[in-house]
């Protein structure tokens, strides 16, 4: 059994290096770190604006953080972009003027800053430091838990699917109906090296953005997630892989995957949507796993690892009886 399975081993790793697949994983290692070292920690987004109505210049506020405005009209026209803060002091009790984004939390931030440069506490203009991170650093684990997330969500997905239909085509599941191997261990050899290229992908791209000692805090944690991750996406790439005929429909799948399973994820991690069934979406649970591994604050509830390890074993055996039907009927 274990000669053939290094045999299928080195049979696999030929197949991902003739299709380029780590040519691509390198290429987008590139291309991630230099968006986040050259482009992402640079950004600074501009705080909430700030706009005051004092007909009577009551309030003595630095113009570099507020905007004045001569009428109550022109205060409130402002303020329609439900982004900007207005403050109104023609009365003798100053009110602090703002339309809803949309997003709780999101308002009562312009809230909170309107209070602030209402009362002079301003310090700055904007957050240095958040917890126990600074802003760059924070921007840093952010955005690099999203990139892992994205690339082991597609590479795990479309990676696999590839090599099996490359397999497909070249008669190789029907060669494999009739050789003396277990078929799970046909599996386990794509599983094996699509999982250590993932975690050495994982390894890279955190070790090269947040430094060595970021890294080495974070690290288990986010092997553990990116193993989880991997390994769900890489058996639901070979299922479909193997039930659907063609690459054509795979494309297509994939392509609602992304967009009705993938997006909505990202959505609520980015925008702050509020949506109360996106808990019932086990996307998000995996998607807010790795960003709290990067934040070295890991999920160590039992149920969320239950359910992993759950999917895990089922979505392997659907995949061995699939590939056992599958060979049947090839040969």
């Amino acid at each position: 059994m274990w000669k053939g399975f290094f045999h299928l081993l080195k049979k696999d790793f030929r197949l991902m290096v003739s299709s380029k697949f780590f040519l691509l994983a390198l290429l987008s290692l590139f291309l991630y770190s230099c968006y986040i070292n050259f482009v992402y920690v640079h950004i600074d987004q501009r705080i909430y604006p700030v706009c005051l109505y004092d007909p009577q210049e009551k309030l003595s506020v630095s113009p570099e953080y507020v905007t004045k405005l001569d009428s109550r009209e022109s205060l409130e026209a402002v303020c329609a972009d439900r982004y900007s803060v207005g403050i109104d002091f023609s009365h003798d009790v100053p009110e602090i003027y703002l339309l809803s984004s949309g997003l709780e939390t999101t308002d009562r931030y312009r809230m909170t800053w309107g209070e602030a440069v209402l009362h002079g506490n301003v310090n700055g203009g904007h957050a240095d430091r958040i917890g126990a991170e600074n802003k760059e650093m924070k921007s840093r684990r952010e955005i690099t838990a999203e990139f892992l997330f994205f690339e082991l969500s597609a590479v795990g997905f479309l990676g696999l699917a590839s090599m099996l239909f490359k397999e497909k085509q070249m008669g190789v599941i029907r060669v494999h109906g009739i050789l003396p191997v277990c078929r799970s261990v046909f599996i386990l050899s794509k599983l094996l090296l699509l999982l250590l290229s993932d975690l050495v992908f994982a390894i890279c791209l955190t070790v090269i953005n947040l430094g060595t000692a970021g890294a080495a805090q974070t690290l288990p944690g986010i092997l553990l997630q990116a193993g989880i991750l991997s390994l769900i996406m890489a058996l639901v790439g070979f299922l479909c892989a193997v039930r659907l005929p063609d690459f054509k429909q795979f494309s297509l799948f994939y392509l609602i995957l992304a967009i009705f399973v993938t997006t909505p994820v990202f959505l609520a991690g980015q925008t702050g949507i509020e949506w109360g069934w996106i808990v019932y979406h086990p996307m998000y649970h995996l998607f807010e796993a790795v960003k709290a591994a990067y934040f070295a604050a890991p999920i160590t509830a039992v149920p969320y690892y239950l359910a992993c390890f759950g999917s895990i074993i089922l979505l392997f055996l659907l995949s061995y009886q699939t590939l056992y039907r599958e060979m049947a009927k090839e040969g």
